[in-house]
């Protein structure tokens, strides 16, 4: 499988990571990101999560601390939507992403699957590709009840430590979710296994995601 690089490992890496839930970001891509700090020498993180409220909110600062140690800049914006009902704020959440437009110039983007059945996720993805038209959007996804996972197109393969790494990460850090029957280190290790059986990752884990536009 031919592999493609974001460029050289010393030039700066900006990147824009948007999550509608504390910890989104880190189930859909946080071993790629992960990667990818102890790959580029300066990378700039813009962290942006819509439902952090109350418990969530100190539970996803004290995540994307701890996950961004190595980045040379990380920026958090964290709001109070009302988790399960974003879609009804739309003008609050539209308004969010036109001021992220106004201040971010990301080399890349992550966000939610546009098909994901999660209508909070959904709406996440649906205001990134309306607000950025220029940049390169990476869309990772979420294992639910709903089942929606498609077949992702772009694959990053992860080292078996940062594989072990992302789920330790997801167990310590996000207490609230532990009672919730998907939320378990078999739940992350199985996609990270199949995605790594896809992409024929050397370690065998991997994440996937969706790239709609690409240009070479």
């Amino acid at each position: 499988m031919h592999k493609l690089n974001l460029g050289s490992s010393n030039q700066p890496l900006r990147l824009l990571c948007i999550g509608a839930h504390s910890d989104d970001i880190e189930i859909g891509c946080g071993g790629t990101i992960l990667e990818w700090l102890s790959t580029y020498t300066h990378v700039e993180v813009t962290w942006v999560v819509l439902c952090a409220p109350g418990l969530r909110t100190s539970e996803a600062r004290d995540s994307a601390n701890a996950l961004l140690r190595k980045a040379k800049k990380a920026n958090l914006v964290l709001r109070d939507f009302r988790d399960g009902f974003l879609p009804a704020q739309f003008a609050e959440a539209k308004h969010l992403f036109e001021e992220l437009k106004a201040s971010e110039k990301p080399d890349l983007i992550l966000t939610h699957y546009l098909e994901d059945r999660h209508q909070d996720h959904r709406l996440v993805a649906e205001l990134t590709w309306q607000t950025f038209r220029d940049h390169l959007i990476l869309e990772y996804e979420i294992p639910k009840y709903e089942g929606d996972l498609g077949q992702p197109n772009l694959f990053v393969p992860l080292s078996n430590d940062i594989g072990k790494r992302k789920i330790a990460h997801l167990i310590q850090h996000f207490g609230s979710q532990r009672s919730k029957a998907w939320f378990r280190p078999e739940t992350f290790f199985s996609l990270m296994h199949l995605r790594g059986i896809e992409c024929r990752a050397e370690s065998g884990f991997a994440e996937a995601m969706h790239a709609r536009k690409l240009c070479l």
